[in-house]
């Protein structure tokens, strides 16, 4: 298949992400601005905070991981914009992952800012973040592991893989649950919400139609796509809701993505189907996996696919993050009758 390439909407920012480098902070139009705030060890680099200027201070859609320099990058770049951190009215979040959610709490401490979030994700923020509840989604992450015929000797290194994160996430409660379809009721702006579950359950863009703009977060990029799997948090078939959002985002009229991670491009509706097109692959090549072998776990297909590099060559955290993407595409084939699964200690995968 030939792959559809986006137009950049800024070629400078295309080259930094490209580069290696971090973008400039940019106003992007007038009231609009973007701020780059660093990923520590991590190879997406930076999240893209977007700046909406309002009559009485800004709002900020998304935050950053909780850290030093994490928080000294948003206030910088605020500062370019003319703004302190404490002229944050509001932090939308489009998602509880750590570079968008770790830094909200912090950010509400130094002004008073609300924090919003979809319902779906405010009831995982406890179990997720509380150090009183973590051992809870430890142990069933272990047993969905287990399941899937993670080998025993790394099982329990592969399900504590993100406790290493969790410094970088002040646990704060939302402020406001922003539904599908909610006006934000920001002066200066007609932002409404738009819910595409799948990368998480409660995964919010946010669409402008009169500025023609798609603040998309993390469900549709430029040039890479989000991990879409099954986890102790997630819903039963993921992958389903990831691509019924799909659709429902290809149908606005927009003229710009605005995304959290990479650069912000053009042609959103090209986008969304080159991104289908992917998991339509992805999930020919696992029926056809599944089809080759008389039974089999999900680890030991996972192991069989394509990925960027060699199965050795993963590191635990995303060897975690393969299989339980792999588990969200047979989910979804098991739904519509094309696999079927033999439950037991472990679940083995068959053809239908």
């Amino acid at each position: 298949m030939t792959k559809f390439v986006v137009t950049p909407a800024n070629v400078a920012q295309r080259d930094a992400w490209a580069g290696g480098a971090i973008p400039e902070v940019e106003r992007v139009r007038p009231g609009l601005w973007s701020v780059p705030v660093p990923i520590p060890v991590n190879p997406l680099r930076y999240v893209l905070v977007y700046v909406l200027e309002l009559p009485d201070g800004v709002a900020i859609i998304d935050a950053g991981w909780n850290t030093d320099e994490a928080y000294d990058a948003l206030v910088d770049g605020l500062a370019v914009a003319g703004y302190a951190i404490t002229d944050v009215k509001g932090v939308l979040v489009t998602h509880i992952h750590p570079d968008h959610y770790g830094l909200a709490g912090r950010v509400r401490e130094m002004s008073g800012a609300w924090i919003a979030l979809h319902p779906a994700d405010a009831r995982l923020v406890r179990e997720r973040y509380d150090d009183a509840a973590i051992d809870s989604l430890v142990e069933r992450e272990r047993e969905l592991l287990r399941r899937c015929g993670v080998p025993e000797l790394t099982l329990d290194e592969l399900a504590g893989a993100s406790m290493m994160i969790r410094h970088v996430v002040t646990m704060a409660k939302p402020d406001r649950l922003v539904e599908d379809g909610d006006e934000l009721g920001l002066p200066g702006w007609d932002l409404r919400a738009v819910w595409t579950p799948g990368h998480s359950p409660g995964h919010l863009c946010f669409v402008s139609p009169a500025r023609r703009v798609l603040f998309s977060g993390d469900h549709v990029l430029a040039k890479i796509t989000p991990i879409v799997a099954v986890h102790p948090q997630s819903g039963p078939n993921p992958l389903a809701d990831y691509l019924d959002s799909l659709a429902a985002v290809r149908k606005l009229d927009v003229e710009e993505v605005l995304p959290a991670h990479e650069y912000r491009f053009l042609e959103l509706a090209e986008r969304v189907d080159t991104v289908m097109a992917h998991h339509d692959e992805r999930l020919a090549e696992i029926e056809r996996v599944v089809g080759s072998l008389d039974g089999a776990a999900c680890w030991d297909l996972a192991t069989r696919l394509t990925w960027s590099r060699p199965w050795e060559t993963i590191p635990p955290f995303m060897r975690r993050a393969a299989n339980n993407e792999t588990l969200a595409h047979l989910a979804w084939l098991e739904a519509r009758g094309r696999v079927r699964r033999v439950a037991g200690e472990q679940d083995l995968w068959f053809p239908a």
